[in-house]
């Protein structure tokens, strides 16, 4: 026999019985974001890898080190993306969206980062992501913090706690560098290799090491809120404003720098302690220079990105009812095999949202039956070629007490809407 394939390492096979907790965490957020008049985008999974090197930063771990990069045919170095933002933005260029113009945008689907897989981190992973774009103001700030709020509140989700910080513009951030510099400098001794590297080329990303050993220094550093220009301090005020009007709960975290060097004044990070060590179920922030340095007209942006594994993992998937038919179609005979599917066909075209499995695969009437009873539907309609030839079918409840009973195919609808929803007015067949 020939060898097994085996899945890549990181990458998970997303099965029947997880699906149902998806799909409902995915429609609450897609319910959610309609209603702050959100619209859908979608985008492709493979972009120019110079996209990702000019937005995320070629000193980034990802860019260093995580992404999965390739030659094309004509010899253009391609990447599977990382992260949405940087393609959200190329799509808003690259489609006339952003000059002058204020959008509310949303994507969701596959991300890819070549990295050690853990709990709550994969290789390949998926992501929902939300950017607004020409919006200035602390407004939209808090609207993308309370947007993500409210996805909490509607799936019952507790115990979540949001870091803010505002990382200022390139130029106060300039010079915020320089006293990281000489601050980690005098204690460059005691940093890891990864800080090391990070000293000359972006210092700011040594606050952002998990390395347990470099958080007593990290502590020791000075602090980004206290070289802020005079405008992205009165913006970060603003934002605090209307989240204490809103009643949301907050730290402002003077160490949170967020992983990729396009941010600007806000980020933000929705963080528990329910996940081990990958504690971020949702980051985002500002990036309002990132559509120029991409070849676009300046334009305000902010944006945030959840990883869908993390925030299924945190919903759990016992209270999601796997979905089940309303009714099974048993066939017994050559004639009810040949015509069954087409009653089915003629009773799916009159019901509209019925859930109706027919049985394939052969198999005598007992065994039918057993199928049935273990696909979880209300009712099995039983069709015979006796049947066939009268134009009806039995009825057997499965769920209740009730007596087996033939009817005509023209009163099947109203027979089958008594055990689950079948739609509209009783039609006949």
């Amino acid at each position: 026999m020939p060898e097994t394939i085996r899945p890549i390492r990181g990458m998970n096979d997303i099965l029947p019985d997880q699906t149902p907790a998806w799909q409902h965490v995915e429609q609450q957020a897609r319910e959610i974001l309609t209603g702050y008049g959100y619209q859908e985008i979608r985008l492709p999974v493979v972009e120019r890898t110079e996209l990702f090197k000019r937005s995320i930063g070629e000193t980034t771990d990802i860019v260093e080190k995580e992404m999965y990069t390739f030659d094309s045919r004509k010899g253009t170095s391609l990447s599977l993306r990382p992260e949405a933002t940087a393609g959200m933005v190329r799509a808003g260029i690259s489609n006339g969206l952003l000059h002058n113009q204020r959008h509310r945008l949303w994507c969701i689907g596959p991300m890819f980062r070549y990295e050690a897989p853990q709990k709550g981190r994969y290789r390949q992973f998926h992501q929902l992501d939300v950017e607004a774009f020409g919006y200035p103001g602390p407004d939209i700030d808090a609207e993308l913090i309370l947007l993500s709020a409210r996805l909490w509140k509607s799936l019952g989700l507790e115990g979540l706690r949001l870091k803010i910080n505002s990382l200022g513009m390139p130029e106060s951030r300039g010079a915020y560098r320089q006293e990281l510099f000489e601050y980690f400098s005098a204690h460059e001794g005691a940093l890891d290799e990864d800080s090391r590297r990070r000293l000359e080329r972006n210092p700011l990303r040594i606050l952002d090491s998990k390395n347990p050993e470099m958080q007593s220094i990290i502590r020791g550093a000075p602090a980004i809120t206290d070289s802020l220009d005079a405008e992205s301090d009165e913006h970060f005020g603003r934002l605090r404003e209307i989240l204490d009007e809103a009643q949301v709960d907050y730290q402002v975290d003077s160490r949170l720098v967020r992983g990729l060097d396009y941010y600007t004044r806000t980020v933000f990070e929705w963080v528990t302690d329910r996940l081990g060590a990958q504690d971020a179920v949702c980051s985002g922030g500002r990036y309002d220079g990132l559509v120029a340095q991409l070849g676009g007209k300046p334009t305000p942006a902010i944006g945030w990105a959840l990883g869908l594994e993390r925030l299924v993992a945190l919903h759990g998937t016992d209270d999601i009812p796997q979905p089940t038919p309303i009714a099974y179609m048993v066939l017994v005979g050559d004639r009810a095999a040949l015509e069954g599917p087409a009653l089915a066909e003629r009773l799916r075209d009159k019901m509209p949202g019925l859930r109706l499995e027919v049985h394939c695969g052969g198999g005598g009437f007992k065994a039918q039956l057993k199928k049935a009873d273990r696909s979880g539907a209300s009712i099995a309609i039983i069709l015979g070629d006796a049947e066939v030839e009268r134009r009806s079918a039995a009825i057997k409840p499965l769920r209740e007490d009730a007596e087996q009973a033939d009817y005509p195919w023209d009163e099947l609808p109203g027979i089958i809407e008594r055990f689950g929803p079948g739609g509209g007015q009783v039609p006949t067949i």
